[in-house]
């Protein structure tokens, strides 16, 4: 019956008591060495304490003099020649567009920007159009598999345009 069951021996053991003198093994300071706030009951450090350093949230500056130089500068997500030569789907003759490169997994959205990098060999004839950027040797390697490279129209303000005209 189940008011009989009773619980195998030695499946529970009872807690480690403290503070009871040498022999218990937590004895003399019960495990919470000898003074100081966290020797106390209740006591307790926030995580953020640093013991007496000058705390992080001193040592950086103030959020008004912080730049956020990454987004500042412009970013690129690279795609090599060679990644492209070496890809079945890429054939000679294709025209490599972001869509085409974000398809395939190149990139990861079509709105950041790509700049196309040299490393690998190209014997493939491919044309780029809409990339943002490309090295130079880049450049001499797809102009040498008689590729081309368009770079992307720039669109000018209205206040650049009416500069040009005057």
């Amino acid at each position: 019956m189940l008011h009989e069951l009773k619980k195998s021996p030695g499946r529970t053991k009872s807690g480690k008591r403290l503070g009871r003198w040498n022999s218990s093994g937590a004895g003399n300071y019960s495990g919470k060495w000898v003074k100081g706030q966290k020797a106390r009951s209740g006591g307790w450090v926030p995580a953020w304490f640093e013991w007496g350093q000058t705390p992080l949230y001193r040592r950086l500056p103030k959020l008004r003099w912080f730049k956020r130089y990454f987004k500042l500068l412009e970013h690129h997500e690279p795609v090599n020649v060679g990644l492209l030569e070496s890809d079945e789907r890429v054939k000679s003759g294709d025209t490599i567009t972001k869509e085409l490169l974000a398809q395939n997994g190149y990139i990861r959205k079509t709105t950041s920007g790509v700049k196309i990098l040299w490393h690998g060999d190209l014997s493939k004839k491919l044309s780029f159009e809409g990339i943002d950027a490309i090295s130079a040797s880049a450049l001499t390697k797809v102009e040498a598999a008689w590729g081309s490279f368009a770079a992307p129209e720039v669109v000018a303000t209205e206040e650049e345009a009416q500069e040009e005209q005057a």
